[in-house]
């Protein structure tokens, strides 16, 4: 391994998958400015839309997601430019 590439700010982050409120720990080196306690233990918090536990692929379950309605902010949008 090349020295001095890689980063040394390795902690342990919580993940939270917010559509499922799973949260899993790893350690990371992203910056988070949110803070979660789990098990006692406060860590960096980083929210995720989808994950390992909510994902199509790894769930085997298929499903359309529209939280935001964005098919419709999206028509909205562009309506003006209809002929």
């Amino acid at each position: 391994m090349k020295q001095g590439i890689h980063p040394e700010n390795y902690r342990l982050v919580a993940f939270k998958d917010m559509s499922n409120e799973d949260v899993f720990i790893t350690k990371s080196t992203v910056e988070a400015k949110e803070t979660i306690e789990v098990e006692g233990v406060e860590y960096p918090l980083v929210k995720l839309e989808i994950s390992r536990t909510s994902h199509p692929f790894y769930t085997g379950k298929t499903k359309l997601v529209d939280t935001a309605g964005r098919i419709d902010k999206f028509k909205n949008k562009y309506k003006k430019f209809q002929k």
